[in-house]
């Protein structure tokens, strides 16, 4: 079992920048891959980053974030971050962080196409951040 903590969330005026944190315990020998979901009251989830556990740390964005928003991990498999710039009264939403298995991760690509609905082993409680114009 995996255990995911989000915190860094906060209200924060438009332009300005974030960074959430994702602290896993447990199991996290296993994680493969992990990534950002965010979502707000009444509307899907959207998937918003997501990164592979590999030499490469290969990532992927969705288009609403693309530019501004970076993810990251530490070799450790211990930690996830998203630094998030240019922050928008748009971004407002609960912040999820998710992990799955190595041998389940599938495409990155699948984490941030609208709609996807992944069913992901391991998930966060989420950070609330605003953003006021």
């Amino acid at each position: 079992q995996v255990q995911l903590v989000e915190s860094g969330g906060e209200s924060v005026q438009a332009g300005g920048s974030l960074r959430l944190s994702c602290v896993a315990s447990g199991a996290t020998q296993d994680i493969g891959c992990m990534g950002w979901f965010r979502q707000v009251p009444g509307l899907e989830r959207e998937g918003i980053a997501a990164i592979y556990f590999t030499t490469t740390g290969t990532t992927k964005y969705a288009d609403s974030v693309k530019g501004r928003f970076t993810v990251s991990r530490d070799n450790a498999k211990t930690t996830l971050y998203l630094q998030m710039d240019t922050l928008k009264p748009e971004d407002t939403a609960m912040y999820y962080c998710a992990a799955e298995r190595a041998s389940a991760c599938g495409p990155l690509r699948l984490w941030v196409v609208p709609g996807s609905n992944l069913e992901l082993s391991y998930w966060g409680q989420g950070t609330q951040v605003t953003v006021s114009s």
